[in-house]
């Protein structure tokens, strides 16, 4: 409970730091949101999964959406297609989703790719491919558990909030918004995954295990 509530100020600071525009506070805040879920999860479950793979993209991410400029957006949307895909992986090997989750989710990209295609420049085809594979990750979610599915959702919502400002409609209040959301998310998805696995078997030393091992614009979009 020590790391999620070390979560917690971590989250309370760089949300301070959205709010106050401190770029300080940010980068001291923002490249330990994904690390200390991700120390929760190995204490927790002590093996790698593609649920901690997807944090440590989530953490490469993080990084690169504090540069600004088209090519640390991109190189921050290609280390989060690699979270999506991680978790979809995930997901899917524990339980197959709802036909009506993957439905709704699939409508959901396509109109929401419709709305800002025209918006959105030379984005188009990299956010046409993020989003589908963000869409499929918030339906597979849905088949986990309903923190998790929530969580998926919440992290659809916050990168469609990124991809509306990259098409030129900002909200009121953008920046806390997303940040908000994509740390619920975070939270969520991996809390959620922990209490729905519970009943599997730790791994023993060896393979898979880490019980033998030693000692959508650029700039600070999320």
């Amino acid at each position: 409970m020590m790391i999620l509530w070390l979560f917690g100020v971590v989250a309370a600071v760089e949300l301070i730091g959205v709010a106050t525009d401190s770029t300080l506070l940010q980068w001291l805040a923002k490249p330990l949101l994904a690390p200390v879920l991700l120390v929760h999860l190995l204490r927790a479950r002590r093996r790698v999964d593609p649920v901690a793979v997807g944090l440590v993209f989530a953490t490469g991410g993080d990084i690169a959406l504090l540069v600004s400029g088209d090519t640390a957006f991109l190189v921050g949307m290609g280390c989060f297609l690699g979270t999506q895909v991680a978790f979809l992986t995930a997901f899917l090997r524990h339980r197959r989703p709802p036909v009506v989750a993957v439905a709704a989710y699939l409508a959901c990209w396509v109109a929401a790719n419709l709305v800002l295609w025209n918006s959105l420049g030379p984005l188009r085809l990299p956010v046409l491919g993020y989003s589908l594979a963000l869409s499929l990750m918030a339906a597979a979610a849905a088949g986990v558990s309903r923190r998790v599915a929530l969580g998926g959702g919440l992290f659809l919502v916050s990168d469609l909030l990124i991809g509306m400002d990259a098409a030129g409609s900002r909200i009121p209040g953008h920046g806390l918004a997303v940040m908000t959301t994509y740390i619920a998310a975070l939270l969520l998805i991996t809390t959620g995954w922990l209490a729905a696995t519970a009943g599997r078997a730790r791994p023993t030393a060896g393979t898979g295990s880490l019980a033998g091992a030693p000692g959508p614009v650029p700039g600070n979009a999320r």
